[in-house]
């Protein structure tokens, strides 16, 4: 080999490793943003959110349940909206989930051709829909049929307090809805990669085709469909501009047909006007509200590396 030759393999060679190196440098810097951020958002939290601990005292306002910040005596209890939000989200959850999963085993391995293709554009849609259009649908479809339905339950009741629909039975729904295209491609997604062979072989073991999807499928796709929940959890209990328009907004006992307020409600509706001791609380709600999705991450991550590990 002569000698221009040899150094041009030795330059593109020198050129190829800087090229390298810088793109190495790059992603460095992009995962330490990414880090960084994070680090800043729970320090930022943790310093807004303790002085009103401080102040008021831990157990007042965790299990106190009484909400009146600008009163002559105020009371900053929120045991009521930290338990609005536990049952709103577990239950939006609960409904939401399973017709995810079931319509991502549909679109993943039942659907012909012509189904998928009107089917997913329409999922498509649902998750780029805003959020404050899911609770204006809330507001005229779904409210209305709930209060008709607690005019005909409730119409003999004289304690009873009406709430014209908006209550924890429609925030309920509307959460349910918006999780749906979360839920559904990341499962599909999960389920897409589970390898053909698999489904082959228990087919021919003499598994019927549902025995495949529910005995091989969905514990392969495991992993993935329990990401989908976290992000359907995530979705739910930090959705608020949907949520403040059909709950009813009002600090009660999470019962289906009571209004209710949940942790980012009371702070989207108060943040506004509040000062003073009364705008630390609210900081101090959403550090509880961090705090509740951190541990559900943290929760999640370890069941998905135990799953890894087996």
């Amino acid at each position: 080999m002569d000698t221009s030759k040899k150094e041009s393999i030795f330059s593109k060679n020198k050129n190829n490793s800087i090229l390298e190196k810088s793109m190495h440098i790059i992603f460095l810097v992009c995962s330490l943003v990414a880090i960084i951020a994070v680090f800043a958002i729970t320090i930022y939290m943790i310093i807004s959110g303790t002085p009103a601990i401080f102040k008021i005292g831990i157990k007042d306002m965790l299990f106190n349940t009484v909400w009146k910040p600008t009163a002559a005596e105020p009371s900053f209890g929120i045991a009521y909206i930290i338990l609005t939000s536990i049952v709103g989200t577990f239950l939006s959850i609960l409904i939401g989930v399973p017709i995810g999963i079931l319509t991502a085993i549909f679109l993943s391995d039942i659907a012909s051709k012509r189904a998928y293709t009107i089917i997913k554009p329409c999922i498509e849609l649902l998750a780029g829909i805003p959020s404050i259009i899911y609770g204006l649908f809330g507001v005229l479809i779904i409210n209305p049929i709930i209060y008709k339905l607690e005019l005909y339950l409730f119409k003999n009741d004289p304690n009873h307090q009406f709430t014209g629909g908006a209550n924890l039975l429609a925030a309920i729904i509307v959460l349910a809805i918006m999780i749906l295209p979360t839920v559904i491609n990341v499962s599909e997604t999960a389920l897409k990669a589970v390898p053909t062979s698999l489904k082959q072989a228990s087919l021919a073991l003499g598994a019927t085709y549902i025995q495949t999807i529910f005995k091989v499928c969905l514990p392969v796709a495991k992993s993935g469909i329990i990401t989908a929940v976290v992000l359907g959890i995530g979705r739910a209990i930090g959705e608020a501009m949907a949520i403040v328009l059909v709950s009813g907004n009002s600090v009660n006992l999470p019962l289906p047909f009571n209004s209710v307020r949940f942790l980012t409600t009371g702070i989207v509706s108060e943040m506004s006007y509040s000062s003073g001791l009364h705008r630390q609380a609210l900081f101090t709600i959403g550090l509880i509200l961090f705090i509740f999705i951190m541990v559900i991450n943290i929760i999640i991550s370890k069941m998905l590396k135990k799953e890894v590990d087996k």
